[in-house]
């Protein structure tokens, strides 16, 4: 059976972590690379036999990229702290780790839960991620946010699903979307992209209407009606942030 590196970047996670790295604690090793938490994230790690590692923050592309060269073992499984694999996930994956060659990376299907309750619809059900991966031939990209794996060789797609225990609060929604938005107005800015009007009116009912109604985020009764507002007062804000951006850029002040 070829070896399995787990890797999770981290920052204050103590709540989240545990569950994480009990999930996987089938993995030959697990690297834990902390941007300075101030909570227990790091003691956790450790008491669960994590490896740490202190980085600073790189961006989330540029990070996980740092955490797959501290990886050993020839296979890696990417992970974020709010995710859990399901025990018929880690059973998948011990079966391909123990098996004939075939594909060098496979998409995982995230089950989503948001507030406690998994999402049906809404764009949720459909939501498959790259996770498990040949050190070799996958790389992220170096995104500031909404990172990727890109893969060289070939890809299959893992059976049992990859829970997603997203968005826990409103508070902690409301504080992670808050984030996303900015990093993801600063990257479009990056980019030369600039916000017009038509962005801040039109693209947020667009993302509500697609959610809610084409992708029948009514099924899911008030958790679907609140997840859709929220995204679509995320996009409000990333683009508000980018318009922001770019009025400093041009040095208006009023």
């Amino acid at each position: 059976m070829e070896g399995l590196s787990v890797i999770i970047i981290t920052l204050n996670e103590e709540k989240n972590l545990p569950d994480c790295l009990a999930s996987a604690a089938f993995a030959d090793e697990i690297v834990v690379v902390d941007s300075g938490s101030t909570d227990l994230t790091r003691e956790l790690a450790e008491k669960h036999g994590a490896r740490v590692i202190r980085q600073d923050w790189l961006g989330y592309g540029k990070q996980k990229a740092f955490a797959l060269t501290q990886a050993r073992k020839p296979w890696v499984l990417s992970l974020d702290a709010d995710e859990r694999v399901s025990p018929g996930l880690a059973a998948e994956i011990q079966k391909i780790l123990g098996g004939e060659a075939g594909p060098d990376g496979f998409y995982a299907r995230r089950q989503n839960y948001f507030l406690g309750r998994m999402m049906r619809h809404g764009g949720w059900e459909r939501d498959w991620v790259m996770r498990l991966f040949r050190k070799e031939k996958g790389s992220f990209t170096l995104s500031p946010v909404h990172e990727k794996i890109e893969m060289e060789g070939k890809t299959g797609r893992l059976e049992n699903p990859l829970l997603h225990y997203t968005f826990a609060t409103l508070d902690d929604c409301f504080l992670k979307m808050d984030r996303y938005a900015a990093l993801s107005a600063a990257d479009l800015a990056s980019r030369g992209k600039k916000a017009r009007w038509h962005n801040l009116l039109f693209n947020p009912v667009f993302r509500f209407f697609r959610m809610y109604v084409l992708e029948r985020g009514f099924l899911d009764g008030y958790h679907g009606l609140v997840l859709a507002g929220l995204y679509s007062l995320y996009v409000f804000n990333r683009y508000a942030r980018l318009w922001e951006i770019n009025r400093a850029d041009k040095g208006i002040s009023e």
